[in-house]
């Protein structure tokens, strides 16, 4: 027998089928600009928040049964309106919480779940040690940072840096960063979720082997409520779309 013709060499590597296209590592972002739209509120309303700021906060009670809310204990001396009625005035927002298990947590402020992030604040908790947390009770985290001049025009969550406290107590500091590639992937998974909480299996890898890539997030929608250019306040809302009683609550404050 003679070697193989050319043509059966053909014929038998036609029979050979192509290799896979390559899986990308996170979906097409769809998300859209948010409206960059600026409420003015009625002078009388700023007057009176003016007037009021300085009125200790109101938490009624909520049964939501996964996440908490307030002021932190140590941190009296920051003091904020709260009405039960849910008549504070404020803006509805979307905020998720995210991060591997081992990993810090990051928060993510969206003016809708199909908007870009306005914020990404990256938290000095562990994602594990927040939901601990959480399953406790009420949770009231708080962000400082220092006061500027009358002059600087900076708002307040586009400060880079905050010390961070979670119920009282000092756990290192927040970081405001851009967006990542991977935080916008979670957001884009998470476009028609307006409220839950779960894993996603990330095939980017970002979590060490005792994550196994699995990345954790509790979504809701938020009451923005703006005190002042040196203060401002998310309220976890509760499924009824009720402000009152938030089981979770952040505060940013310049002292």
């Amino acid at each position: 027998m003679g070697e193989p013709t050319s043509s059966h060499t053909a014929k038998a590597s036609s029979t050979t089928p192509p290799p896979p296209p390559p899986v990308p590592l996170s979906p097409k972002i769809s998300l859209v600009q948010p409206s960059q739209k600026k409420k003015h509120k009625p002078k009388m309303v700023r007057v009176f928040r003016s007037v009021f700021r300085s009125l200790p906060i109101i938490t009624p009670v909520c049964k939501f049964p996964s996440l908490p809310a307030g002021i932190p204990d140590g941190h009296h001396h920051h003091h904020h309106l709260r009405t039960v009625n849910g008549s504070s005035g404020g803006t509805r927002v979307s905020g998720t919480l995210f991060g591997y298990p081992k990993g810090r947590v990051s928060l993510s402020v969206q003016e809708t779940p199909k908007c870009f992030p306005t914020a990404v604040i990256e938290l000095s908790m562990h994602t594990s040690a927040l939901q601990k947390e959480m399953a406790a009770g009420m949770v009231r985290v708080a962000l400082e940072c220092e006061k500027r001049s009358e002059k600087d025009k900076t708002r307040l969550l586009e400060e880079p840096l905050w010390t961070m406290f979670c119920n009282g107590k000092k756990t290192g500091y927040g970081m405001r960063r851009e967006a990542t590639e991977e935080d916008l992937s979670v957001m884009e998974l998470l476009k028609a979720v307006s409220m839950g909480a779960g894993v996603l299996p990330m095939r980017s890898g970002g979590g060490d082997d005792v994550d196994g890539g699995e990345m954790t997030y509790v979504r809701a929608p938020f009451e923005h409520v703006v005190g002042s250019k040196d203060s401002e306040t998310l309220y976890m809302l509760s499924p009824d779309g009720n402000t009152a009683g938030p089981e979770l609550t952040i505060f940013f404050v310049r002292i």
